[in-house]
């Protein structure tokens, strides 16, 4: 971890808390009529880091939090809270992260050293996904699918910044979206998972 990334990291939660202060965190859409998608989640499929295949349909019955990450940001401390967040809802849960830089080049390193980074920084053990645009023209499938109403059945919002997370449940209804200064551990996010 560089210097910078250990100030940030320490700082964390004083970003958290400033947030909270000004108002500035916590923004949040939730499907409230629990719109099914018309393309279910199942059917799509995204590449780890390590360049294996992953099946969405493998995690049929479960939640997903996806989240889309990077190693230079302020909020890179919430691989720890997602990781933690994995743990608390093992086999209920299974969280998926998507290194981008769209964001200011915050996410400078290769796929290799994205790995080594989330493991030896913060213990994840969740599925960590090839580096990809998760804005724009060029967002991989999986952003495609959770940006498009017309896909997932009510949603339009793309990430804002690194760390916004996007919550399925069992049935592959998307349910929530959650900016960066929502923490994975808030009642927000964990409270919704059964």
């Amino acid at each position: 971890m560089t210097i910078t990334q250990t100030l940030k990291k320490t700082f964390y939660p004083v970003l958290l808390m400033a947030g909270k202060w000004l108002k500035y965190n916590g923004k949040h859409a939730i499907n409230k009529k629990n719109n099914a998608p018309s393309i279910p989640i199942y059917t799509l499929n995204a590449y780890t880091n390590q360049g294996e295949l992953v099946s969405f349909h493998d995690f049929k019955g479960q939640y997903i939090l996806l989240t889309n990450t990077a190693s230079d940001c302020g909020y890179t401390a919430q691989y720890a809270e997602l990781q933690q967040l994995q743990e608390r809802f093992k086999g209920r849960l299974t969280v998926l992260a998507f290194p981008a830089n769209d964001f200011g080049g915050q996410e400078p390193a290769n796929d290799d050293e994205i790995a080594q980074f989330c493991g030896s920084n913060f213990g994840v053990t969740f599925p960590v996904m090839m580096k990809s645009d998760v804005k724009g023209l060029d967002k991989n499938e999986v952003y495609q699918w959770l940006t498009d109403p017309a896909k997932n059945g009510w949603n339009s919002k793309e990430p804002t910044w690194n760390f916004c997370k996007y919550l399925i449940n069992p049935s592959g209804n998307l349910i929530g979206f959650f900016e960066s200064g929502i923490s994975p551990l808030d009642d927000d996010i964990a409270g919704r998972i059964h």
